[in-house]
């Protein structure tokens, strides 16, 4: 677990300037959906390896079932990120992203609102 937070914080780096990368070029005020289309062409062009929305196994007193989970991006198996295009970040928003780290057994995780002028003014980061 050590080595993924490590493997996870110095991703998150590369991320960050992945995500600040797009929002350089599209500027705030489009829908999320636009903003996670660039984002994972920069992951392209970056050779960074992001899966986006995937199936789950989800344990409920003994019954185990697959469950499509919408997460935004799983990057490199260890880090989680959830896009927003909000005017404000609310509690709900960290709270989908900490249940998403839970059920995925990931360290980090970052909530990047691309609404914000400054990107980096909108960019939180959680662990678990």
């Amino acid at each position: 677990m050590v080595q993924d937070k490590e493997r996870a914080s110095a991703l998150s780096h590369l991320e960050i300037g992945a995500a600040i990368e797009v929002h350089r070029i599209k500027g705030p005020g489009l829908i999320e959906s636009i903003y996670s289309k660039c984002f994972l062409r920069e992951c392209e062009l970056r050779s960074i390896p992001a899966r986006r929305e995937l199936l789950v196994p989800i344990e409920y007193k003994g019954q185990v079932f697959e469950e499509p989970l919408r997460l935004d991006f799983l990057i490199d198996d260890v880090l989680i990120l959830e896009f927003k295009a909000v005017e404000e970040v609310l509690p709900i928003h960290k709270a989908q992203l900490l249940s998403y780290m839970k059920l995925l057994n990931k360290p980090l995780g970052l909530l990047i609102n691309f609404h914000e002028i400054m990107l980096k003014d909108g960019i939180t980061r959680m662990t678990l």
